[in-house]
């Protein structure tokens, strides 16, 4: 398992290399690149800003990913977040599930990015023409995230 975060831009397919090098055992590998858009809303933006409390957000990651290894037969795990201003069309997040089978890493990856998009404790500011912006969290993405605790229950 690997969990970074860093202001600095990442490779996704240096990073998936990396998680199966060597690894004969894996026969699924899902990745999810998040990049930054040129628009928030319909307006153009200079850039987002992401911030982050140091510690506390890579242990709450380290705890999703924990939960995703424990519903799922994983066989690796990376995510990179970065934090900082990141201008359009640059990386913002990055998530590699490997498993023996497709269904378990295609979950698994699934689950992790809607915790990261609404529960990972990142802030989000949007810099526009108009000025700066906190970006307040969107009802579908908590719908999203919500339907893996439903199932959690029902599976108990």
């Amino acid at each position: 398992m690997t969990v970074r975060l860093q202001r600095e831009n990442f490779d996704p397919a240096a990073e998936a290399a990396a998680l199966t090098r060597g690894r004969t055992d894996i026969g699924a590998v899902v990745t999810f690149t998040g990049i930054c858009r040129g628009a928030e809303s319909g307006e153009p933006i200079a850039a987002l800003t992401l911030e982050h409390y140091p510690g506390m957000a890579e242990a709450e990651i380290a705890s999703h990913v924990e939960e995703a290894n424990s519903r799922w037969p994983l066989m690796g795990v990376t995510v990179i977040h970065r934090y900082g201003r990141i201008e359009p069309g640059e990386n913002i997040v990055l998530v590699v599930t490997a498993s023996s089978h497709r269904e378990a890493a295609f979950a698994a990856a699934e689950f992790l990015m809607d915790y990261l998009k609404t529960r990972a404790p990142f802030w989000k500011q949007v810099e526009a023409p108009a000025g700066k912006a906190w970006v307040e969290a969107k009802e579908a993405d908590d719908a999203a995230a919500d339907r893996w605790r439903k199932r959690r229950e029902a599976a108990e």
